[in-house]
């Protein structure tokens, strides 16, 4: 044991740097938090097919009522992941009469991308 501490000693203490020092910023505590809750709003089939058919949908906006059959998921269960889908930020919801309709929000999309795209380029 003693020759295993002195040698952690003597590496701690020598002058050569073992590792090259970051090239950027780590991402932040806060930063990792907030992506880490966007990401588990994605982190679902049925919401990546549900933002896809509103992303593709004419001027990017769906009813509840047409987002059903495409999905195979009961109204209820579509509405759950559309509720999370819009608190993550990804979609907005607005009441027509009965319906509901949900629409992309611009650049939503784009904000994970680019986060994920300045933490991969090391």
């Amino acid at each position: 044991m003693r020759a295993a501490t002195s040698l952690a000693l003597e590496a701690a203490t020598n002058s050569e740097v073992c590792c090259q020092p970051l090239a950027q910023d780590a991402l932040g505590q806060s930063d990792a938090e907030r992506l880490a809750q966007t990401l588990k709003a994605l982190a679902d089939p049925a919401r990546l097919r549900l933002l896809s058919i509103v992303a593709t949908s004419a001027d990017q906006e769906a009813c509840v009522c047409d987002l059903t059959d495409p999905v195979g998921l009961s109204q209820p269960t579509v509405s759950h992941h559309l509720k999370v889908l819009t608190e993550a930020g990804f979609l907005s919801r607005s009441k027509r009469g009965t319906w509901a309709y949900y629409r992309l929000q611009p650049g939503a999309l784009n904000e994970v991308a680019s986060l994920l795209a300045i933490h991969a380029q090391a």
